[in-house]
């Protein structure tokens, strides 16, 4: 109850939300108002900690978490000019994500908001990069939409009908599409870009793309015979699989760049024209359930792709709505999101206890049925 008078006696333009994310390998804080204002933000990227794995390893994750954290914190609100107890709440990343990771960051949070006497709030990172478009926005992004969630980790499409009630419609069967644009940018031998905003090996494909002729390696699109073109889901093992045979059958040579960029190119046109498609098919099953949309929404890393954007962008058009993207920094993992999906949890009461413990593997329908641990 002290926590909801406290709240109570502030405008909702005026709350302040601290916002915390560690689920894969960025160390990322915010402060983020209720009205949608980034007051400040932070985020520390390993790329150069994992490059020469060839992906991300658990353990260093975390252990650079722990590092990092506390810094990332203390930067955030130092750029915020605000000490902890101006902050109204505390969001974390509940899940889903690397365990060891997502420990690091939950038990700062609870800590945080315990000694301080704030709400806690967990977050879906998935429900964040849903919400993401929305953020001082809401008169505009409104629900029931068609979010298009596409990153390292997820490839799917949902209807969301509103904060904590989603129906999901298609996913991936393997690959995710952010997977798949990594793994191919690795066959290529390209570089991992070491950089604080935008690095990581599918905007290196996505770069050399667009020097590439996309017709000279002619690739299939996944899922287009008629036993599968009639479902929701994704499929990318298949074409990253391709892409690995004319490597090895010696039908391009990685060493030379225009091979590079005219593979990368016939690679991101299959792979684009399959979310295209599947989009597509997603808006038609959201009718079929009786759903009218407002607007399609694409978030997750990939969404910064360029090429994605546009293609998504047509599939809205013919459906009569637009096509709402968060800014393409803000596409990535961040601290922002994670602090936003705290305000639209914070507005409608969805707080959580001190106790609660993270969670790695939670489908994003079934937030719903995830019991609060209410204080």
């Amino acid at each position: 109850m002290l926590l909801v008078r406290r709240l109570s006696t502030k405008a909702l333009g005026q709350v302040r939300v601290l916002g915390i994310e560690t689920s894969c390998d960025d160390t990322a804080a915010a402060v983020v108002t209720g009205d949608g204002r980034v007051v400040s933000e932070t985020n520390r990227h390993q790329h150069s900690v994992h490059a020469s794995y060839g992906g991300i390893v658990p353990g260093l994750a975390a252990a650079h978490h722990q590092a990092n954290l506390p810094l990332v914190l203390r930067e955030t609100l130092q750029q915020a000019g605000l000490s902890i107890s101006d902050v109204d709440a505390v969001a974390v990343t509940r899940g889903p994500g690397m365990a060891a990771s997502l420990g690091v960051g939950v038990a700062a949070a609870k800590a945080l908001a315990a000694v301080h006497g704030l709400p806690l709030i967990g977050v879906h990172h998935m429900e964040a990069h849903a919400l993401m478009a929305r953020m001082g926005r809401e008169d505009v992004v409104q629900f029931p939409f068609l979010c298009v969630l596409v990153s390292g980790g997820h490839t799917m499409t949902l209807v969301a009908h509103d904060v904590s009630s989603y129906t999901t419609i298609g996913s991936t069967r393997d690959d995710s599409v952010g997977e798949a644009f990594d793994k191919v940018a690795r066959d290529l031998g390209l570089p991992w870009p070491d950089m604080q905003e935008g690095g990581g090996l599918g905007p290196a494909l996505e770069q050399i793309a667009m020097r590439g002729d996309a017709l000279r390696f002619p690739l299939p699109v996944p899922m287009d015979k008629s036993t599968s073109a009639v479902s929701p889901d994704f499929s990318f093992s298949g074409l990253k699989t391709h892409v690995r045979r004319m490597l090895e059958s010696g039908a391009f040579d990685p060493r030379i760049p225009q091979d590079q960029a005219d593979v990368a190119a016939a690679f991101q046109r299959a792979a684009v024209a399959h979310l295209r498609k599947k989009t597509a098919l997603a808006c038609r099953h959201a009718r079929a359930m009786g759903v009218n949309i407002t607007c399609v929404v694409a978030s997750g890393g990939v969404a910064s792709n360029a090429a994605v954007r546009q293609a998504l962008a047509d599939v809205a058009a013919k459906e009569g709505v637009p096509l709402e993207c968060p800014p393409p920094r803000l596409c990535t993992d961040n601290g922002v999101m994670i602090a936003w999906a705290g305000v639209e949890r914070l507005r409608r009461g969805l707080l959580d206890s001190y106790s609660f413990d993270f969670i790695q593997r939670w489908p994003l329908d079934h937030l719903k049925e995830t019991p609060l641990n209410c204080p």
